[in-house]
């Protein structure tokens, strides 16, 4: 492969991404054709197709793309409250803060997924090759929450990756009630009023025994 072909395949990949994600937002996974997306990228279906083998394909590069900005974004959050302390450590506080954080752009992330979730739950194979990317997203949230609540000193309590289902779970559920009703539940309202509880309940203190829960 020629080499200057080589060094614009990021490039083209990452216009391909930036165009579903607006399309699929703006139109529905379903409705939006292959050809649209090659258009709204200014791309040719031979350039799709050399980076993606269908649109289902395209969704789970968005759906990684996604969950790995959000994983970066919290760390560096997290990494910038903490140099801000004197104390050089994190108040259980402000990580509920940042995990309650929801960024404009949210909401046409959040369009395209529950459409996509919605065509796994009736399709067996995309809900198998979704679950893996869940898991792999889990895992993340799993070990990135697990290493912040110690820098709060603080541990789990109950199974990192059944806990991070909660999160998601509290996540999903409260920005489909936001964006429906925005006035009467902002986002992030549930996780600011919620997590700090729930992160009490789960979690002791890091230099204690741990405590079990049933």
């Amino acid at each position: 492969m020629p080499k200057g072909v080589t060094s614009r395949r990021p490039r083209t990949r990452a216009a391909l991404l930036t165009a579903a994600l607006a399309a699929f937002a703006e139109h529905g996974f379903h409705a939006t054709s292959i050809e649209q997306v090659c258009e709204r990228a200014g791309y040719t279906r031979g350039a799709f197709y050399s980076n993606f083998s269908s649109k289902e394909e395209l969704f789970l590069a968005l759906f990684d793309d996604h969950s790995k900005r959000i994983v970066q974004r919290i760390t560096e959050r997290i990494d910038a409250a903490i140099a801000a302390t004197e104390a050089g450590d994190l108040p259980l506080q402000s990580l509920v803060e940042i995990l309650a954080e929801v960024e404009p752009a949210e909401r046409d992330w959040y369009l395209v997924t529950t459409e996509f979730t919605l065509h796994a739950i009736r399709d067996r194979q995309a809900a198998w090759v979704l679950a893996q990317h869940d898991a792999r997203l889990r895992t993340e949230i799993a070990r990135c929450l697990t290493t912040h609540l110690h820098r709060t000193g603080r541990t789990l309590t109950v199974d990192p990756d059944t806990f991070a289902r909660l999160l998601v779970a509290v996540r999903e559920g409260g920005l489909a009630q936001s964006y429906v009703e925005p006035e009467a539940l902002p986002p992030g309202q549930l996780e600011r009023t919620f997590l700090a509880p729930l992160l009490t309940a789960f979690t002791t203190p890091a230099d204690h025994p741990e405590r079990k829960v049933p």
